[in-house]
């Protein structure tokens, strides 16, 4: 789609190119070098420039866009370059995917440890090769548990446990995505993997289908809960559809739908929508520092200041209330050492 706009071309294409790319309409510079109107051709103006913001943007991804998607489409509309997200969401999965710009990338692996909750509808009767709705029927099974035997099994699927990620997953096999080989019909075997499920609620039982609420830690594949929940039962089940609730405090009710934040692009007034990327790191204490050790954080250099927890992180800001940095306590050294500076 193309979109006007008071560049010296007459059409700009709304993707950010970096000075790439323009619609070749009548009297534009494009058509003088003989290119076919509505057609792409070189442009000769320079690139737009866009500052570089920082934060976090809690977006309800849409069914049917893959992760990378909705990360494509926010580089896109804000131009901004260092765009990614904080763990993937399935293609069909809806709900809160936390997209970091800026500097809000570097704390990514940080939000990827918080706290998930998932609501999810598992169909028994019917197991898939990719334990979900999209996937080859694998097997079908006329035994459909009652509600009792469900909640019977559920104990059995919570606190720490060791769950096999579905063959069709990210996850390398021998330096390769687990989904290719997988799609290349060989067989992907992955090793059980220790991981966190603080509860499962059954929200309602409507057989064949099942309606959870799992709060869970990194690494849990809700896929893989139905297919084994199946198996447990006696039966055969797959995911039908998931929505991710909450990641950490970002929760679905303060999501921002894809057609919203069009149009908040649309009129400028996205950014307010951005959380300050030290919202990521919540889970750790703050930390006050003087103005001079703020210039010493900033130099990577270690702060002495109050009592030091060796290995634990804090939150440290300067007197003024700027986020600083996240630092970790050396006790030996009985000095807090910047990991990460952002300013």
């Amino acid at each position: 789609m193309l979109a006007r706009n008071q560049h010296p071309c007459r059409w700009i294409c709304p993707e950010p190119c970096g000075g790439g790319l323009r619609c070749a309409s009548a009297g534009s510079p494009d058509a003088r070098a003989g290119a076919e109107p509505g057609r792409y051709a070189s442009c000769p103006c320079p690139p737009r420039r866009t500052a570089p913001v920082s934060g976090i943007l809690n977006i309800d991804k849409p069914a049917g866009w893959t992760s990378h998607d909705v990360v494509a489409r926010v580089r896109s509309l804000t131009r901004q370059k260092r765009v990614g997200h904080a763990g993937t969401l399935d293609p069909m999965a809806t709900g809160v995917l936390l997209v970091c710009v800026g500097q809000a990338t570097r704390v990514s692996e940080y939000l990827m440890e918080l706290r998930k909750l998932y609501r999810a509808r598992i169909r028994f009767g019917i197991a898939t090769d990719t334990y979900d709705a999209e996937g080859r029927v694998t097997a079908q099974s006329d035994v459909i548990p009652s509600r009792q035997e469900i909640e019977a099994l559920l104990p059995r699927f919570t606190g720490s446990i060791l769950q096999a990620p579905p063959p069709y997953s990210a996850l390398k096999v021998e330096g390769e995505p687990a989904y290719r080989r997988a799609r290349r019909g060989e067989a992907v075997e992955q090793a059980p993997r220790p991981v966190e499920i603080y509860e499962i609620r059954l929200l309602a039982w409507d057989p064949p289908d099942l309606e959870i609420e799992v709060a869970c830690g990194r690494g849990t594949y809700i896929r893989s809960l139905a297919n084994d929940l199946g198996q447990a039962a006696g039966s055969a089940a797959h995911l039908a559809a998931l929505e991710r609730r909450a990641v950490g405090h970002f929760t679905i009710e303060d999501a921002t739908s894809m057609p919203e934040f069009e149009a908040l692009v649309a009129d400028d007034l996205w950014q307010q929508r951005l959380s300050p990327l030290d919202e990521a790191l919540l889970q750790y204490e703050a930390l006050v520092v003087s103005a001079a050790d703020v210039e010493r954080l900033k130099n990577g250099q270690p702060v002495q200041v109050g009592g030091v927890a060796g290995g634990q992180l804090r939150r440290a800001y300067g007197p003024d209330g700027v986020f600083i940095a996240l630092v970790e306590g050396d006790a030996q050294a009985n000095a807090w050492r910047p990991l990460k500076v952002f300013v």
